[in-house]
């Protein structure tokens, strides 16, 4: 959306490592970040499906060598991303802020960062270790997936709905635990004498009490009346388990939502409050805008409530 802006006022020339920095990380709304956005998307995407192709034995033995050139060249890809970042974000904080290596220290340890980081080193530690097997650690490329979530904010969404809400998922959590404890318990005394190879002991019964609630069915049929009586109580407290576990979550990520909305209206009220918007304000608008996924209806929206306020105030 547009907002009024003084004519006179002009772009400031950015400097290459900030204009790199914007790019890579999609803050800046132009063709060059949404072409970079795809192209890290369709490069992950695609590396993901050749280490799940590759694990298949018949696959590797005929097509080994063209995964293995694959991923040479996507660890390059990689790497020379993480080193374009770890460089661009040297501009991201003024010298007496800090001086670059803040910025590039910030990235490095910052859970993306990290995941950039550990995306590419299981295959310089097989190239230095030819010899060991670091089956293990390949498994680790399949963390270039996680990599999408800088660019989708729904892992994000996810891990801060649940952190607002940790309290009721902690009491969802003991509620689950109780239950699984007096299901496992009274199963093991309805059925340890019928059935001793499944149900020897109260731990064994844990095992088939918490495959019961997550997936309603248990690993183990009881043949005892009150085995079945206790089944069915338990599967029906897994669908109770699962309905309190979705209520959690909805609430939590329509409260995120909210709360996003809320900020992007906080700070464009002070944007608007002197009737004029800066190239600054401006800036920061669009990136809070890009980084809350509000689309421009949702914007528009917002802004006409505010404008709405702001006239109702004046009025009074």
């Amino acid at each position: 959306m547009n907002f009024p802006s003084h004519s006179s006022t002009s772009a400031a020339p950015t400097d290459m490592k900030r204009t790199l920095m914007k790019i890579l990380d999609g803050t800046a709304r132009n063709r060059a970040s949404k072409a970079v956005e795809w192209l890290i998307t369709l490069v992950v995407l695609t590396n993901c499906a050749a280490v799940v192709i590759d694990s298949m034995p018949d696959v590797h033995a005929e097509y080994g060598h063209y995964f293995h050139e694959f991923e040479f060249w996507s660890v390059m890809f990689f790497s020379a991303e993480y080193v374009l970042r770890a460089w661009s974000y040297g501009a991201r904080y003024k010298q007496e802020e800090g001086g670059a290596w803040r910025g590039r220290k910030e990235y490095m340890f910052s859970f993306f960062g990290l995941v950039d980081f550990f995306a590419t080193a299981p295959f310089y530690l097989h190239t230095l270790f030819p010899y060991l097997d670091l089956r293990v650690l390949r498994v680790l490329r399949l963390l270039r997936i996680l990599k999408l979530s800088n660019y989708n904010t729904a892992l994000q969404d996810l891990f801060q709905a649940v952190y607002s809400e940790r309290k009721a998922f902690a009491s969802a959590l003991f509620l689950l635990l109780i239950a699984t404890i007096v299901s496992a318990s009274l199963m093991y005394f309805a059925e340890g004498h019928e059935q001793p190879e499944a149900f020897r002991s109260i731990p064994h019964c844990i095992y088939w009490a918490i495959i019961t609630i997550t997936s309603g069915y248990g690993n183990v049929e009881p043949v005892t009346a009150g085995g079945q009586l206790i089944a069915l109580i338990t599967g029906f407290l897994g669908v109770c388990m699962a309905a309190i576990m979705t209520g959690i979550v909805a609430s939590a990520f329509s409260n995120q939502m909210s709360r996003k909305q809320a900020a992007f209206g906080q700070q464009l009220r002070e944007a608007l409050a002197d009737g004029i918007v800066t190239e600054a304000e401006r800036e920061l608008l669009a990136k809070l805008q890009r980084q809350y996924r509000l689309s421009d209806d949702t914007v528009n929206s917002i802004h006409d409530e505010i404008k709405k306020e702001m006239a109702e105030a004046a009025a009074n």
